[in-house]
């Protein structure tokens, strides 16, 4: 019998996703759980495995397609599988229970039609493996680190088939502007038709034929679609500006001791698997002043009317790939070791290099790192993660001369750059927070004084 499979909510508010590339062809013997397609979502690129085993019969969208979340994306012939159903049901019947569907592995049970969905517990992140290549990706961020997304959306996209909005776009019809009169608010071709008849929509090859307005449509200019993470991040960029009164305070600092422990650690043998730098002390300094400054740990509940503050820290380290921003996150990173984060520093910087980063591994997040300083960068003004209190930026570190012991000097010196949002945080407890910080990059041996 053939059997549909529909694109599965992929993550909390990711109502779409783009098709990649399919990994099967129609006429394939799939297996249960056998990864099926890649599709990139505002969060990142995965592999979709499939839920039946059997015979691919149907491929419902070509690379490139945004599929919604419900909509079939594939079909099969299984075995054994119970037919649809033919006869008409009376509007007056009383609905049946929904058919439980085969459970799609990493994102739980498919959600019951009309039903909200419910949130998925994030998943567990392995501490086991350690990574061996270079951390560069997590410091190669820009200072506005944002991945946070938005928690409504302003317009919903019409609910129509392929073949449907693409007669939309060859008549130059908006589809938000079309009223639907298909099943569940589906519009249909003849809606579309009734639509650009009624306004006189101007087809897309007749308005190719008129005479060109633009002078910039040649070889000179090059057109990206804004989709997938870029999409994603300006969006929450945009909302985390508008929404929180941000202030971006700066303090430099000698870091020079904090270098010689980096080269002594990586020169230590018993620590030759675990990559310890800058990021990862840099990191272990923030978990530990946030220990002391708890309303840089904390977000700002308007419905409840309350400031939530966090008794543990879940720290998202900034990451620039190719498809874009991403902040994964790091959960009770206050509870680890150095070289214990260290390693998942690393973990993460292999995952985003794949492009394999899971959505639920960049959410839940309490505070923000990001290190725009790979790249000669001094300092900046990070923009917040929605619904995070403070983000802290990291800048290039630089040999120069600084007074140190009563002398001029040569040291490593750095710029941390820390924004938080005014509304939890005081100017003078987002001081205290990045002078302790400052105090264990100079001296990192002061983190033993602190608890």
């Amino acid at each position: 019998m053939s059997t549909d499979f529909v694109l599965p909510q992929l993550g909390e508010g990711l109502l779409e996703a783009e098709l990649v590339q399919w990994l099967v062809a129609e006429g394939d013997a799939v297996e249960l759980n056998q990864n099926i397609a890649e599709v990139e979502t505002a969060k990142a690129v995965i592999e979709l495995p499939s839920p039946f085993a059997g015979t691919v019969s149907t491929l419902h969208h070509a690379a490139g397609d945004t599929v919604e979340v419900g909509e079939v994306l594939i079909s099969f012939d299984v075995a054994g599988a119970p037919a649809p159903a033919t006869e008409p049901v009376a509007a007056t019947a009383e609905p049946e229970e929904e058919k439980a569907t085969p459970n799609l592995v990493g994102y739980g049970a498919a959600p019951r039609k009309g039903a909200r969905p419910a949130r998925r517990a994030r998943a567990a992140r392995s501490g086991d493996a350690r990574a061996a290549a270079d951390t560069a990706v997590l410091e190669a961020a820009p200072h506005d680190a944002i991945v946070e997304p938005p928690p409504e959306r302003v317009r919903e996209r019409p609910r129509s088939t392929p073949p449907v909005r693409k007669l939309a776009k060859d008549l130059g019809v908006d589809l938000a502007l079309v009223p639907a009169s298909g099943e569940n608010g589906l519009i249909t071709r003849d809606d579309v038709q009734m639509y650009a008849d009624r306004v006189g929509a101007v087809p897309a090859a007749a308005a190719a034929a008129a005479p060109a307005r633009r002078t910039d449509d040649d070889a000179r200019v090059r057109r990206i679609p804004i989709r997938g993470v870029r999409k994603f991040t300006a969006a929450a960029m945009v909302k985390s500006a508008f929404t929180a009164p941000h202030v971006t305070t700066f303090h430099t600092v000698d870091v020079t001791e904090t270098m010689r422990l980096v080269a002594s650690l990586k020169a230590d043998r018993s620590l030759a698997d675990h990559r310890i730098g800058v990021m990862a002390v840099a990191a272990k300094a923030v978990c530990l002043a946030l220990g002391r400054n708890p309303s840089l740990n904390a977000r700002w509940d308007a419905e409840a009317d309350e400031i939530v503050e966090y008794h543990y820290v879940n720290l998202g380290i900034a990451a620039a790939t190719d498809r874009g921003l991403i902040v994964p996150v790091i959960d009770d990173a206050d509870a680890m070791a150095l070289p214990e984060l260290a390693d998942r520093i690393s973990e993460l910087a292999l995952t985003a290099r794949s492009g394999k980063t899971p959505p639920a591994a960049m959410t839940g997040g309490t505070f923000s790192i990001t290190n725009f300083g790979v790249f000669g960068v001094e300092a900046g003004t990070p923009i917040l993660n929605p619904g995070e209190a403070g983000i802290l930026g990291l800048g290039s570190v630089a040999r120069r001369p600084w007074e140190h012991d009563g002398q001029i000097a040569l040291r490593d010196v750095m710029t941390l750059s820390l924004s938080f949002d005014h509304r939890l945080v005081d100017g003078a407890e987002g001081s205290r927070f990045l002078v302790d910080v400052a105090s264990i990059l100079a001296e990192p041996g002061r983190a033993m004084l602190m608890r």
